[in-house]
């Protein structure tokens, strides 16, 4: 997440909350109050958290009633392009009520659906629409923070003796020696209006003397929660029960790592935030049929322990596939190749894998990082799809989708979703006016209609992927073993149910010589007896 979430429309979004605008000093309370869990079964199938999963900003995914701005009605829209694929579950980036009004992670109320994605009756009929095709459902739930506008924020800097000024972390002087990605964590409440342009370390200096400091781990707009206070910590289980009790098939809990800070030099990956996400985890676990994946960029294998929280992002895997298909020279290949073998050698099997995702900091969209250089993708994404873990695709990737390169910050990764080549806005929206983002610059032949109507398309690639998974235990549970790095090749072997598989992927661009050990169940581009063509790909069934 980092200081990538300093977003568009912040500065208004601050102006407004500073004296002399018209906002109360002390706004009315919301979703506070006790949640009583009410478990059910979701109806799916025991096994669908170990399918494909589908990562989707709802702002850019489909547009229902030309504003605009992506819903949840156009989401449900495009449930069948997901059925199409083959994911058994979607997780959406926050859909709670924000200040931010993009991203979603400044959260202004846990228990309310962003006014521009609809209504809570339209989250609850996106619930069925995807547990009838066999998905499941899980959003983005922000632990760490709330919004700056928040009124539990507002009731807290109000007066040191608010009920709720606790909820929060504040210092009465500034703290020295703190530095978090280059920033001062510490801001002070006098400093309202800013003079925002994107970058904390233009913020006016706090005078000298200055008093009532809150910390906010990924800036001004975002304090950080006292998770020491069990009065928080209870709200946030709550707050987590409301949402399991509509039927919610689980959670992807955000930045876990910085939930508890103790000073300047230990903030990061405390033993409390570790304890803190196992309860979290827990609590889900306690709903049948849940999934929760962490956010944990530092530690991300041992957070994917079932002490901590079942499953957390493979970060470092995505950039070894993709580094081993950008460079250039065979060493430097190779190397990147022994990442990728060695990896699940000692990683639990649960993590969960990915090529990119909505936070630059993990890439730029795989077209422009691999150049649109269609057999690299392929390969890529057999790469993590034939792998141990739980995948997750980013939407847009599975049709080749270019980013707006020209556009600052995390935006060329979070455009609109291209449907087709005829309208305007590429099938997103109806909408008269230009757009928070354009179009992508290959909508015109990589949108997902054209991409459906071509059988040797990515997305079709994509789709045997999943299928050739969901057909095989081995694939979608199985074990990881004789692991073979050969100079450019990298091979393995996946069992399970009495199952035994083979595959060898060639990230190079000649063919090599690689006889076959048993009969050829998939292949990409069409198999050759004893070779694997230029980042070719060969999946084998081998006798038991």
């Amino acid at each position: 997440m980092k200081s990538l979430r300093l977003s568009l429309g912040l500065a208004l979004a601050l102006a407004l909350l500073a004296p002399g605008h018209g906002a109360p000093a002390q706004p009315p309370l919301r979703d506070l109050g006790p949640v009583t869990a009410t478990p059910r079964s979701n109806g799916l199938a025991a096994d669908w958290h170990q399918g494909v999963f589908m990562e989707i900003f709802v702002r850019s995914y489909q547009d229902s009633d030309g504003d605009g701005r992506g819903d949840l009605r156009g989401l449900i829209q495009r449930l069948d392009h997901l059925q199409a694929l083959g994911v058994t579950g979607l997780w959406l980036m926050p859909v709670t009520q924000s200040q931010d009004r993009d991203h979603g992670y400044a959260t202004t109320d846990f228990r309310a659906i962003e006014s521009d994605y609809g209504s809570l009756a339209d989250f609850d009929e996106l619930l069925r629409e995807a547990h009838q095709r066999g998905m499941g459902v899980i959003i983005d739930y922000v632990v760490n923070h709330s919004s700056h506008a928040h009124p539990l924020f507002q009731q807290a800097k109000s007066s040191p003796r608010n009920p709720y000024r606790d909820w929060f972390v504040w210092a009465e002087t500034a703290p020295p020696d703190w530095d978090i990605w280059g920033k001062y964590p510490w801001y002070w409440t006098g400093q309202q209006p800013w003079a925002w342009t994107g970058e904390v370390k233009d913020m006016p200096l706090a005078p000298s003397g200055a008093r009532e400091f809150y910390f906010g781990t990924f800036g001004p707009h975002m304090p950080d929660f006292n998770l020491k206070n069990p009065a928080v910590v209870r709200w946030h289980e709550d707050n987590l029960r409301f949402w399991l009790n509509r039927g919610l098939d689980g959670f992807r809990l955000d930045a876990v790592p910085h939930l508890v800070e103790h000073n300047a030099k230990d903030w990061n990956d405390q033993p409390e935030s570790r304890r803190l996400t196992q309860q979290f985890y827990t609590l889900i676990s306690s709903f049948p049929q849940r999934y929760t994946v962490c956010e944990a960029t530092a530690e991300p294998a041992a957070y994917s322990s079932e002490t901590v929280c079942g499953s957390a992002f493979a970060f470092g895997l995505e950039r070894a596939i993709l580094e081993a298909l950008k460079g250039e020279k065979s060493e430097a290949v190779h190397q990147h190749v022994q990442q990728i073998g060695d990896f699940f050698k000692t990683r639990p099997h649960r993590m969960a894998t990915m090529l990119a995702n909505h936070d630059i900091f993990a890439g730029h969209r795989i077209w422009d990082q691999l150049k649109g250089h269609e057999a690299k993708y392929k390969l890529a994404a057999a790469s993590y799809l034939l792998q141990p873990g739980v995948p997750f695709i980013y939407y847009g990737e599975e049709i080749g989708m270019g980013g707006l390169m020209d556009l600052p910050g995390d935006g060329p990764i979070r455009g609109p979703m291209s449907w087709n080549a005829t309208s305007p806005h590429a099938g997103f929206s109806t909408h008269a006016g230009a757009l928070l983002r354009g179009r992508s610059p290959n909508a015109g032949t990589h949108n997902a209609a054209a991409q459906r109507a071509d059988p040797g398309s990515l997305f079709h690639h994509y789709r045997q992927l999943i299928a050739l998974r969901k057909a095989h235990p081995a694939l979608k549970r199985g074990s990881y073993e004789a692991v073979i790095v050969q100079g450019q090749v990298l091979s393995f072997e996946r069992r399970a149910d009495g199952e035994a598989l083979r595959i060898s992927l060639n990230y190079s661009d000649a063919a090599v010589d690689w006889p076959s050990q048993g009969r050829t169940l998939w292949g990409s581009p069409s198999p050759q007896s004893g070779r694997l063509p230029p980042w070719g790909v060969r999946v084998e069934q081998l006798a038991n």
